[in-house]
């Protein structure tokens, strides 16, 4: 089963939406033999994209995993592949790709060149640090410019682009390829469907250009070798193909440089020549550095793991796809070995899981393996309790490897389901979808009794909703959150006193507490040593026994409840400190129903003397955008009552930080694309409540 690390790859293919990343993967899987015939992303029909929405939305929803072998100078290689989508609605599904992959292919359009969701894919393999090739991809478009493209590669992602090839010609002259290495041209039979290359010489009307482009090619090349500098300083005409591929190559792989390929995909053009370059060029797993975890006994010791079978067992899960036969659970082995049937350890939850199937994947396709090694990637059948980011390992010899970093969802809504019956199928299908999805998340608001799911983007929730309805046949309604707003206190209010009292003959009730409350933020609590609990601190300041001991929990019991709602506009209250200083009870008629209630009085009383306050959800908004688009951005900013924290230059990007409230946020990613022509994006997080302006608390309360 071993199987030599140097002859895998470990690749992904990623890009802006429509430059043609999946239609690039399927003359992949032609040409390496996996499929007989050529699926196309416009016919519904390609491979990789086998979800029902896929085909009929004609875009990649979520990564797919594929393995097909290619044979480059007589030597057979095994090529990992994910195509993933390019919507930055699922970036989720791009960044746990990039997490378990060695290199990726950067595809971009060639009229378009590097536009909004490139610059975002770069940024997350950079964080990554994964090697990447650039394809030029639909050079035979009508506007189709190498030149430009090349540019903006340089340009807008700051990359030190090497060009490899430059094409014959453009849009319907499109004919081949010339390569600047061997200074050949390339032409594809387009009867053979590509499959047939012609070598020639490069036409003379081409041979000027092609020699400017090598020369740059050479010097690109000598300045990331030393000894290929001497050479091409001192003798340049004795600089060898194999020696500038080795410089090209280890600059790759440092993340100092990124080779260019070019072609159309579409007209089959290219994809073989890009395969050469895949395996001359991006590392195997063996080049990648050995991953780094943490001991799950003790966080602050380091561990190792090499990429090798003789290392105990360790992988990482980066998606789980609910499947009729079991959960597929998809990891990337880093080190040791993993037979079918054995029992492996999650040390993030401490349970162990077992391996009852191992499967090769192609697509939706699957080959049984009975053991899998260090540097591969398969799905694994019989794993329960493991989700995306967790590590799998050895039971004797745990280790945690780096989780995944998740971005929060920026859009959220209510849903409803229509029947009784839909509500129990409901719960049970936003657990399958969570697993599935990290980037979802869902929530039930007792405030306004809704459902409410969150994502990345408003055709995330669409998918999602259209998944419920169409996959899992749950019939819902969908409509719009309300934004959660809280109360609190400014000032504070002393020796408030709740008394409860009901003494008509027989046995009566009788509670007696007396509370003082004042503000605190979760930070002093924390520095004061006391435990905060959904935002009010409890503390017990009886003595001398004028309570009995048994009926403080009940005083407490009573505030939390009445904290629950609010008294300006029935929202929790927060950031509150509630002290039980003093009371009175009765032998006979105190009850724990009877300071329950006393304590509830006395907190509503104490809350309207300390001066409630209403406040609003401010979220910490990340925006990256080019340059150009920062005085508009920071103007929209501005006009939702936001306020830039902080803004860094990063090469030709800015990054903008700011605090936004929630209620101006609604619709915000698509402002934001319209506004930057879709080459901007951003994130939210939750950062803390704030007073909310007298100005716009009233039309608050008034809907409350």
């Amino acid at each position: 089963m071993s199987i030599d690390l140097h002859r895998v790859r470990n690749i992904g293919i990623c890009a802006h939406i429509d430059a043609g990343k999946t239609t690039v993967t399927e003359r992949i899987l032609f040409y390496t033999g996996m499929n007989y015939k050529i699926g196309e992303v416009h016919e519904g029909t390609a491979t990789m994209d086998f979800l029902q929405e896929e085909q009929e939305r004609g875009i990649t929803i979520q990564s797919a995993a594929t393995t097909c072998p290619w044979t480059f100078n007589d030597t057979e290689y095994k090529i990992n592949l994910i195509d993933t989508p390019g919507h930055v609605d699922f970036t989720i599904e791009v960044e746990r790709s990039l997490r378990v992959l060695d290199g990726a292919v950067a595809v971009f359009d060639g009229k378009e060149g590097v536009e909004a969701q490139s610059e975002t894919v770069w940024r997350q393999a950079d964080r990554y640090n994964v090697p990447r090739l650039c394809f030029v991809n639909k050079m035979d478009k009508l506007g189709a410019d190498f030149d430009y493209s090349f540019k903006t590669i340089k340009e807008r992602l700051g990359a030190n682009a090497i060009a490899m090839q430059i094409p014959i010609g453009s849009g319907d002259d499109l004919a081949g390829i010339i390569d600047l290495l061997e200074m050949k041209a390339f032409y594809f039979d387009a009867n053979e469907l590509g499959a047939k290359v012609d070598e020639k010489e490069i036409p003379e009307e081409l041979r000027d250009d092609a020699e400017l482009w090598r020369a740059d090619l050479l010097e690109k090349a000598a300045e990331l070798d030393d000894s290929l500098m001497e050479t091409f300083l001192e003798t340049p005409d004795l600089v060898t193909v194999d020696q500038i591929k080795a410089a090209v190559r280890k600059g790759t792989i440092a993340l100092e440089c990124n080779p260019v390929f070019c072609g159309s995909a579409l007209k089959n053009i290219g994809v073989q020549r890009l395969l050469n370059g895949v395996i001359e060029y991006l590392p195997n797993p063996t080049q990648v550095p050995a991953i780094e975890g943490t001991d799950p006994r003790d966080p602050d010791v380091k561990i190792i793991r090499t990429h090798s079978e003789d290392d105990p067992f360790s992988a990482l899960v980066f998606k789980v796809v609910n499947d009729t036969h079991g959960d597929l659970t998809y990891v990337r082995v880093y080190s040791g070995k993993l037979t079918k049937g054995s029992r492996v350890l999650n040390p993030v939850n401490n349970k162990k899981e077992n391996v009852s199937r191992i499967y090769e994947m192609h697509a939706n396709d699957r080959e049984a393996l009975d053991e899998v090694g260090a540097g591969q990637i398969v799905a694994l059948i019989g794993i329960k309790n493991s989700f995306t980011g967790d590590t799998i390992c050895d039971p004797d010899k745990p280790v945690i490897l780096e989780r995944m970093t998740f971005p929060e969802p920026v859009i959220s809504m209510s849903i409803e389901p229509n029947t009784a019956d839909d509500k129990k199928k409901l719960g049970d299908a936003l657990v399958t979808i969570r697993r599935e999805d990290p980037s979802f998340r869902t929530q039930y608001n007792d405030e306004t009794g809704e459902t409410i799911i969150s994502g990345m983007g408003e055709l995330h929730l669409e998918i999602i909703k259209n998944k419920l309805v169409r996959d899992m046949k749950v019939d819902v309604t969908v409509g719009r959150p309300r934004v959660s707003y809280r109360e609190t206190i400014l000032g504070t209010a002393n020796d408030v006193r709740g008394l409860f009292k009901k003494q008509t003959g027989g046995r009566g009730q009788f509670g007696d507490a007396v509370i003082s409350v004042s503000p605190i933020t979760e930070a002093e609590a924390a520095e004061q040593e006391l435990k905060m609990k959904n935002g009010v601190v409890f503390v017990d300041k009886i003595g001398g026994g004028v309570i009995p001991r048994e009926y403080i929990p009940s005083v407490e019991a009573g505030v939390r409840a009445a904290a629950s709602s609010g008294v300006i506009g029935g929202y929790p209250l927060i950031n509150v400190k509630v002290e039980l200083v003093y009371g009175s009870y009765h032998d006979v008629d105190s009850s724990q129903v009877a300071f329950e209630q006393a304590g509830a009085l006395a907190f509503r009383q104490a809350i309207t003397k300390a001066g409630p306050a209403l406040l609003e959800p401010i979220m910490k908004l990340s925006v990256v955008t080019p340059d150009d688009y920062f005085g508009t951005v920071s103007g929209d900013i501005a006009s939702r009552r936001g306020h830039i924290v902080d803004s860094e230059l990063r090469g030709v990007v800015r990054v903008i930080t700011a605090e936004v409230p929630l209620s101006e946020m609604f619709g915000y990613t698509t402002v934001l694309r319209s506004m930057t022509a879709g080459r901007a994006t951003s994130s939210m997080e939750p950062a803390e409540y704030r007073v909310m302006p007298d100005s716009l608390k009233d039309a608050v309360l008034a809907e409350a």
